[in-house]
């Protein structure tokens, strides 16, 4: 009996083998040969029964395998996937044919699932980020930018970023990978610059930066307290802020609610903001504040900056005689509240010689730019007062002045080893002699503004009316004489020659009729209006020149500036060989190498030496 049992025991592992799997194979899967104009010899099902009915010889009390189910007789496709062949059948194809001598099936690789196995490819490279990223934050997927065609996240937030904050929020609504990409650009976004017409906007967009440190505003609309609330609700991290009006907006922030948003923002360094005409007192307590910008300012009562770390202060005040500011009291403070000041800019009409001398007494040694615009009543004394203030100077800016060529020798004297940027831009009473010796006794200048200063009939100032009784007792009104200022000669020589200047204006000098212009690093000139200068009595000779504006001069003067700066040949000429024509002409040889050099950048692609370009039009 346990002979019996063990006889019995292997005939159902060799009654039940373990079938190979070979769907989607081309083989026949009775004996292994291709099926393509193929019959197989292989006995069918009968064979399967029969070879079943030889293993009955067993007793009849051992439990006996199942038979298999019959199988179907229609003939197969040539791929079939879901393949029904039972355990005895596949037992039936290893004894007819065995399994080293059947042919190797072929891979399950079809073509229409090729898309599948590069999201595997993908996922693969995704995982190799995962582990090479330290941020801690999950990688970002691959977008689909165009039809089958993705690009890592990374790339499209690159792109996103030239964009302006509009093409952000539209390529946002393209699909769910650009919105996580517009997302993940916003919250890493430290500086956007936005136009907008309303509060609305800037609070949708504030939401979706948390890490901002830097924002640029032009606004269309008016704009109040709610934009200063929005901003510091919104940005508690707002390092500089830029506030425009575009479009004739209004500015209705008042100077209670600017100090209490700057007293608030603690990280504040820099504020900008225009159109402050409804402030009515500026008082300004930050110690985080390093630069202060405000324009269109009218008729301060009080102005206190209590900044002890302020570099630099901008207040243009709007060109109105009713301005009541005082800015006397305004200088006289800043060397207690703000004493390490570096640069000033004050723009109004009521500037004089007494605000610059309550400058002096505030003592601000460190200040290396100082402009004073439009202030038609600073003379050569606030000039004398400022040469004793201040040693370091680096930039001054008198325009709109009445300083003389005293004026301007005494700055020469003081700031010779220090000013690099001198502007005196409609101060008619300085001459071409004390521009000529500004420009000998400086020899670290690079700007040079001049304009409307040496002109040949300066404007006369506006006459103010006045009435008085007359013999019959009537009324008669008469203007007020023009007030007469120092007549220039019509006709200046000017010489300019200077190592390190680059930029030259003489604008509206309509007073020089000579000029000479010999500054090797010189780039930049403008004789826009110089209509008195003769063609020839110019002479330019700048190697670094690229741009000449002569708009509104005659055209014989445009032509001899064209003849002057676009001779290419001119200075090489005379250096290379040539030989004279029969007909008196000239053939120069060039070099062998000049020839190889100039193939060379074309083959490289590098531009040719830009020309100087001449701007005879508005």
């Amino acid at each position: 009996m346990a002979s019996d049992a063990a006889s019995a025991a292997p005939v159902p592992a060799t009654a039940k083998p373990a079938p190979a799997k070979r769907r989607g194979s081309y083989n026949c899967g009775r004996c292994g040969l291709p099926k393509k104009g193929h019959v197989c010899s292989v006995p069918g099902p009968a064979s399967s029964s029969a070879a079943a009915s030889t293993g009955g010889g067993d007793k009849a009390g051992e439990p006996q395998p199942q038979p298999p189910p019959q199988q179907q007789t229609k003939p197969r496709r040539a791929l079939q996937f879901d393949d029904p062949s039972p355990p005895a059948a596949s037992a039936v194809v290893l004894d007819a044919m065995p399994l080293a001598v059947a042919a190797p099936p072929l891979p399950r690789t079809p073509p229409r699932k090729k898309a599948r196995a590069e999201v595997v490819d993908v996922e693969e490279e995704e995982e190799k980020e995962e582990d090479e990223d330290d941020d801690g934050g999950p990688p970002l997927p691959w977008v689909e930018v165009c039809a089958g065609r993705r690009a890592p996240g990374e790339v499209l937030v690159d792109v996103l970023r030239r964009l302006s904050p509009r093409g952000v929020a539209a390529a946002a609504g393209v699909s769910r990978g650009w919105r996580e990409c517009a997302r993940h650009l916003w919250g890493d976004a430290r500086e956007v610059r936005l136009r907008a017409s309303g509060v609305r906007p800037v609070a949708a967009l504030m939401a979706r930066c948390p890490v901002l440190a830097r924002l640029v505003l032009a606004m269309d609309s008016d704009v109040d307290a709610t934009l200063l609330a929005c901003i510091a609700f919104s940005c508690p991290n707002l390092q500089s802020l830029d506030i425009s009006l575009v479009n004739n907006a209004a500015n209705r922030i008042t100077g209670d609610e600017l100090s209490r948003f700057v007293s608030e923002k603690r990280s504040l360094s820099v504020l900008t903001l225009d159109g402050c005409s409804s402030l009515g007192f500026v008082n300004v307590n930050s110690s985080s504040l390093s630069t202060l910008r405000l324009s269109g300012l009218c008729s301060l009562t009080k102005a206190v900056m209590n900044c002890p770390n302020l570099n630099e202060l901008s207040l243009i005040f709007a060109a109105q005689n009713n301005d009541s500011t005082d800015l006397v009291a305004l200088m006289d403070s800043l060397g207690r509240t703000c004493p390490n000041l570096r640069n000033l800019h004050i723009s109004s009409i009521r500037l004089c010689n007494e605000a610059v001398f309550a400058l002096e007494s505030a003592n601000l040694r460190g200040l290396r730019m100082l402009s004073f615009l439009q202030g038609s009543k600073i003379t050569d004394a606030a000039v004398a007062s400022i040469v004793r203030s201040y040693v370091s100077l680096e930039l001054l800016d008198l325009s709109g002045s009445a300083i003389t060529d005293n004026g301007l020798g005494m700055i020469s004297n003081a700031f010779p080893n220090t000013l690099t940027f001198l502007l005196l831009a409609k101060c008619t009473n300085i001459t071409s002699f004390g521009v000529q010796v500004a420009a000998a006794q400086l020899p670290l200048l690079r700007l040079m503004d001049c304009g409307q200063s040496i002109c040949a009939n300066p404007q006369p100032e506006a006459g103010r009316s006045y009435y008085f009784g007359d013999l019959t007792g009537g009324i008669k009104f008469c203007s007020k004489l023009p007030v007469q200022r120092k007549q220039q000669t019509t006709c200046q020589k000017l010489i300019i020659k200077h190592n390190n200047l680059k930029k030259l204006s003489l604008w509206g000098c309509s007073a020089i009729d000579a000029l000479y212009v010999n500054c090797p690093e010189l780039v930049d000139l403008n004789l826009n209006l110089c209509t008195n200068l003769h063609p020839e009595r110019l002479l330019i000779q700048c190697p670094k020149l690229k741009d000449v504006h002569v708009k509104g001069c005659r055209d014989m003067l445009i032509g001899a500036v064209r003849n002057q700066v676009l001779n290419e040949f001119a200075a090489i000429e005379p250096q290379l060989p040539y030989k004279r024509l029969a007909d008196g002409s000239k053939r120069v040889h060039v070099p062998h190498f000049m020839i190889e050099q100039l193939e060379e950048q074309e083959k490289l692609g590098r531009p040719r030496k830009s020309q100087c370009t001449v701007h005879p039009n508005w």
